[in-house]
């Protein structure tokens, strides 16, 4: 059987290559036909591709035709997020508020944020045995994958899967924002239970609580978390919510709705893109990179030893062998992302409570220097700056967050914005997104079977 195995996966391993040599093509061809590879021009800025009143992410200032670089600012629907950030202090969690500026253009008022939470707490609820028919059948280790499953699976609890009316869409979309915090944490305690053989505790939520409060809530043994706990992870979720309609998941939302499709399937595919550790992934590299750090560097304290070992992982001679420092530097900020500025505040408040000061002061000791060593190791000449995953997983470990539930949050969170710019793209009724691709081939003559000699 064994050899019998053996020899089957070498007939694959030869197809593999087969698929290789014919898709390998030359890589000059982008130049040649100006082929914007990754929708991006030569200067890494994105090509526009649509219109969109949701969000702005804005890193420059022309001053006499000029670009210069400023610190960066990000707005969800005209408003900036540190002042929205700065303006919730009083009303303790704020995430609830944002998803409601995303997808009504404005902030509410206290009985419209009443009502809007009196509708989210409603909805926060699963159809009857979804947990044990769905979520915890066939359990496995990624939760983004149990979220996919999940939500595709509700389209059959839905008796209107199908009515892209915006008045439908906003039900639907509304009731998945509610149940994402549900199914991602008990989805972990299904594969706690399952497969790690560990007790099975599933909480329920409770309506008048936050996001925030319940995914703590949900997530922990004895359900107790701080106010400071609760408040960070309120601030993450914020910061997560948006950015531009630009983003990979973003523009798929965008791409998968222009099709006509299900709201099911249209979030399913954005959640697909995120999955990816080009993109909502990122942070967990971080953290991956900071563990090695922390147990290659004797001395957290000496910015010689740090810039040392940081000097081997731009030299492809530590860590992963990538030559990257995870967490520093953005396809659009330059001299800072504000998302990583707002968390980077709360990621040091939290480190005091919890006792990880000497942790922080090593991330703020690595950011400072890892910006100077690429900008010298690149020859960068214009500024760069450590983006919000830099901070993020820190935090969430720090709330006690487990890893397979790292870009999960991130989902949490950034489905606000997608079924904003769902909605956005029914209500303008676009076209079908239907990008070009050149033809790089060549034509062939049909040959008969007979006649193949190779």
């Amino acid at each position: 059987m064994a050899k019998e195995m053996t020899e089957f996966n070498n007939r694959l391993d030869k197809l593999a290559e087969y698929c290789m040599n014919s898709g390998r093509f030359d890589q000059d061809l982008y130049i040649e036909y100006d082929v914007k590879r990754g929708l991006r021009d030569s200067n890494g800025k994105g090509i526009l591709t649509g219109l969109t009143e949701i969000s702005d992410v804005v890193a420059f200032k022309s001053i006499h035709g000029r670009k210069i670089p400023i610190d960066g600012q990000l707005y969800y629907q005209g408003y900036n997020v540190m002042n929205l950030v700065e303006g919730n202090k009083e009303s303790r969690f704020g995430f609830e508020e944002i998803t409601y500026l995303l997808l009504f253009g404005e902030l509410p008022n206290k009985d419209q944020l009443q009502e809007f939470l009196d509708i989210l707490g409603n909805y926060r609820e699963l159809p009857d045995n979804f947990v044990r028919d769905i979520i915890m059948n066939a359990p496995n280790a990624n939760m983004m994958n149990v979220l996919q499953k999940s939500v595709l699976t509700l389209y059959s609890y839905d008796n209107q899967p199908e009515d892209i009316s915006v008045n439908n869409v906003l039900r639907q979309s509304l009731q998945l924002i509610a149940r994402f915090p549900l199914i991602a944490v008990y989805g972990y305690h299904s594969y706690r239970h399952y497969i790690l053989d560990k007790s099975l505790v599933i909480r329920r939520p409770k309506p008048e609580l936050s996001t925030a409060e319940n995914i703590l809530r949900l997530l922990r043994p004895d359900g107790q978390y701080t106010e400071l706990e609760a408040k960070v992870l309120d601030i993450a979720l914020i910061i997560h919510a948006e950015h531009g309609g630009g983003n990979n998941s973003t523009f798929t939302t965008h791409v998968v709705t222009s099709t006509g499709t299900d709201t099911y399937s249209a979030i399913a595919a954005s959640l697909g893109s995120l999955k990816g550790p080009k993109h909502g992934g990122a942070n967990l590299k971080v953290q991956q990179m900071f563990k090695d750090i922390e147990s290659h560097v004797t001395n957290w304290d000496d910015d010689d030893e740090v810039t040392e070992y940081l000097t081997k992982i731009l030299n492809r001679e530590a860590f992963d062998g990538k030559g990257l420092i995870y967490g520093i530097g953005h396809a659009v900020y330059t001299e800072s992302d504000p998302r990583c500025v707002i968390l980077k505040k709360y990621a040091q408040a939290l480190s005091e409570e919890k006792g990880l000061t000497r942790e922080f002061d090593l991330y703020n000791r690595v950011e400072g220097i890892a910006i100077k060593l690429m900008q010298q190791h690149r020859q960068l000449f214009k500024p760069i700056c450590a983006n919000v995953d830099f901070y993020s997983g820190f935090v969430y470990s720090m709330l006690g967050l487990p890893m397979e539930l790292f870009t999960p949050i991130f989902a949490i969170s950034r489905i606000s914005g997608w079924c904003a710019h769902r909605i956005e793209e029914l209500a303008n009724e676009g076209k079908i997104i239907r990008p070009a691709y050149k033809y790089v081939g060549h034509h062939k003559d049909y040959v008969a079977i007979e006649d193949r000699w190779w």
